[in-house]
């Protein structure tokens, strides 16, 4: 008996050494059709990719902070300092979103802090050329700021975007429509009676973004859009946008936007960190 156990354990190691599968995917290298495949996948009898053990399902998750140097709602030069939470959910060509925020603003006049209007959307890619993609949108803006006219309902809007690439060039440009539901109202200043007016607003975006390599992309994009207020002007800014990917998980934005109209934010900058799983 002694005798035999050191046999079988050479015949055992050649069998173990003869063995090779160098993908771990359970087929052996001499019958691998497929060599190399990832291990997240789902292999035949060939070794050949089947289904895909990722899920198609993915979500994220931001944090933000953001500074602007006035406030266009009140037209007083005025600190904001604001802090925001994203979540988005992806599966396939879908995606919803949603997003809010609290500020605190400080100025010579004014004076506010709470939670700004929340968002929540949903989107649909649609990619007619492979350098071409079309974003599709429906949103709600839930009343989540806080008003003492009790006007503050909620708004729809509807968004069309459109992506082309060209190699490590991408043009881009954007079109967006809100229904403002709340109601018009007045107050008294100074013995003097106004009148606050609201309107459907759209924006415009166009801008140009290159992709300096895999990590890192960075953008730059003319925006003007209506302010919500009938009687203010429009809102035009130039902005400069920057994306990094730290690893396979995390990666951080990073946005900068200067005001070419005087209803616009004079300075705005935003830094935020997400998770993708």
């Amino acid at each position: 008996m002694k005798k035999l156990l050191p046999l079988a354990l050479f015949f055992l190691t050649t069998l173990l050494l003869a063995y090779e599968d160098s993908d771990f995917d359970g087929v052996e290298n001499s019958l691998d059709r497929c060599p190399s495949t990832p291990f997240s996948e789902l292999v035949d009898i060939n070794g050949c990719t089947v289904k895909s053990l990722i899920s198609s399902h993915k979500f994220d998750f931001i944090i933000g902070a953001s500074y602007s140097e006035s406030d266009y709602q009140t037209l007083n030069q005025t600190d904001t300092l604001s802090s925001s939470i994203q979540l988005d959910y992806y599966y396939k060509n879908f995606s919803l979103q949603f997003t809010t925020s609290y500020f605190t603003s400080d100025g010579n006049e004014y004076s506010d802090s709470g939670f700004n209007d929340s968002f929540l959307s949903i989107f649909y890619n649609i990619a007619p050329l492979d350098s071409l993609l079309i974003k599709v949108g429906f949103g709600l803006v839930l009343p989540t700021y806080e008003t003492p006219y009790e006007n503050n309902n909620l708004d729809y809007s509807a968004l069309l975007s459109l992506s082309y690439q060209l190699k490590d060039v991408n043009i881009f440009a954007s079109y967006l429509y809100t229904i403002i539901n709340d109601g018009d109202f007045s107050y008294v200043d100074a013995n003097t009676t106004h009148s606050v007016n609201y309107q459907n607003t759209t924006s415009l975006s166009l801008g140009l973004g290159y992709y300096i390599n895999d990590s890192l992309y960075l953008s730059s994009s003319y925006n003007t859009s209506n302010s919500i207020y009938s009687n203010i002007e429009d809102i035009d800014t130039l902005s400069l946008y920057s994306y990094y990917s730290l690893n396979q998980e995390y990666f951080t934005t990073l946005s900068y936007a200067y005001g070419l109209s005087d209803s616009a934010s004079k300075h705005y900058l935003s830094l935020r960190l997400g998770y993708l799983f």
